[in-house]
C-alpha cells in the first residue's frame, strides 16, 4: 500500500499530502542506497631541509622543477635598497592617518571581522 493511499484512509487534507509526498520523493527517504566508500587520501610527506649550510646559501623550495637546483642567495649589496624597507609586521591603526582612504578601509575591514566573529559565536 502506498503512502498516498494510507494518508487518504486517514482523511488528511490534500494540502498536507502533497508536501509530505514531495519530501519523500526528493530526499530519497524510501530508497535504500548504499553510499560508496570514501577514497582515503594519502598524506603527502614534504621533505624538510635540515642542512644549515644549505639553508644559509640557498632559497630552499624555490625550484619547482624535477631537475635543477634552488636559487642561490646573493650578498646583501646586490639587492635593491627598497627591499630592506618592506614592512613585515602587520599594519596598526595608530600608524595610519585618519584623513586617508586606507585608514577608513582598515577600520571597515576590522569592523567586518569583529561582526563576523560575533555572529559566528552567537550561532553556537
Amino acid at each position: 500500500m502506498s503512502l498516498l493511499s494510507i494518508l487518504r484512509l486517514c482523511r488528511i487534507g490534500e494540502n498536507v499530502i502533497i508536501p509530505a509526498q514531495y519530501v519523500i520523493q526528493t530526499k530519497n527517504y524510501a530508497v535504500d542506497k548504499k553510499k560508496p566508500a570514501k577514497a582515503v587520501q594519502q598524506k603527502i610527506d614534504i621533505p624538510v631541509e635540515k642542512d644549515v649550510n644549505k639553508l644559509i646559501t640557498y632559497v630552499c623550495g624555490s625550484n619547482i622543477y624535477n631537475d635543477g637546483e634552488d636559487v642561490k642567495l646573493k650578498p646583501d649589496s646586490e639587492y635593491p635598497e627598497w627591499i630592506w624597507n618592506i614592512r613585515t609586521e602587520p599594519l596598526k591603526l595608530e600608524d595610519l592617518d585618519p584623513n586617508t582612504k586606507q585608514y577608513w578601509r582598515y577600520v571597515r575591514k576590522q569592523a567586518m571581522k569583529r561582526n563576523n566573529q560575533r555572529i559566528k559565536y552567537r550561532r553556537l
